[in-house]
């Protein structure tokens, strides 16, 4: 069955053969687009000796075109009715692991370890939308040896993601997922092009992990309590919304600020992730002072 399974009738025809009910909640709306999923696995850079981790398989229309280009892929997908489809339709595939887990509580690290060689590996998915931030932010933060995630995601968050400071997306997602990858919008999908239709349109996004750290931090977990502060009531200036979390008193915030080159007037949004950087250092060497 060699077939691309990326339309209508494909689609509906497994569907109906497996007598498979859509669950809504777990935001499954499977892509009915050759061109879409050709940007993908392009977008992915899939290719030999590549090992790719899928999420949210569904019935295997990505998953065929990624392994006919890929080493090995796992494909790690929650709904046990699903499991069947993905026997049949990637049956000829013998470079391609299933795994019936939930990717939010999964082993990560043991899955790509055990299937994947220990990696590295590329994260490529249409993701349920309900899951995009912690699975994403997942990867980033765990150390997982992972060097592309080229991932579908609800259009509002990609913006969110791919935001420069100063606009009104730009906020503490952009931040956390720019300070660990470069950004790039791969494609623009239009809610019509899924079955069932879901609610909302989407886009492409590929976040390309940097190898090493762009931003230099002294304190990572200082650095995005700062980042979440600036960002935790937008209206607030930058001296009332870092006072608010009680490492500091409002003189010690306004002197970081000061010695940081930083106006307290400014609100959040308007910093770049240098300026975060220097800032949350800055407080760092404020909070060390205090306690000797």
């Amino acid at each position: 069955m060699n077939k691309r399974l990326s339309s209508h009738s494909a689609t509906m025809d497994l569907v109906k053969k497996h007598g498979f009910k859509f669950t809504k909640s777990l935001g499954q709306n499977f892509l009915i687009d050759d061109n879409i999923i050709d940007k993908i696995v392009d977008g992915a850079g899939a290719g030999p000796g590549d090992k790719i981790i899928e999420v949210g398989p569904g019935i295997g229309t990505l998953t065929r075109e990624l392994a006919s280009r890929a080493d090995k892929l796992m494909a790690v997908e929650i709904d046990r009715n699903l499991i069947p489809i993905l026997a049949d339709t990637l049956g000829d595939y013998k470079n391609v692991k299933i795994v019936n887990e939930d990717i939010i509580k999964a082993d990560i690290r043991g899955l790509i370890d055990e299937n994947l060689d220990g990696g590295p590996v590329k994260l490529v998915a249409n993701l349920p939308y309900y899951i995009t931030t912690p699975i994403i932010m997942r990867f980033l933060e765990e150390d997982i040896n992972v060097t592309d995630i080229v991932v579908m995601v609800q259009k509002e968050v990609a913006e969110r993601m791919n935001a420069q400071p100063g606009g009104k997306d730009f906020g503490a997602l952009s931040v956390a997922v720019q300070y660990y990858c470069d950004t790039e919008i791969v494609a623009k999908v239009p809610r019509h092009l899924f079955v069932p239709q879901p609610n909302v349109d989407s886009i492409v996004i590929a976040l390309r992990v940097r190898p090493e750290r762009k931003y230099k931090v002294d304190d990572e977990a200082l650095f995005f309590r700062v980042v979440k502060a600036a960002f935790g009531q937008r209206r607030k200036t930058l001296l009332n919304s870092i006072s608010s979390m009680g490492t500091l008193s409002k003189d010690g915030v306004k002197e970081a600020l000061l010695e940081a080159g930083i106006d307290e007037k400014r609100r959040g949004e308007t910093l770049s992730l240098d300026e975060f950087a220097l800032l949350s250092n800055t407080i760092g060497s404020k909070l060390k002072e205090t306690v000797k």
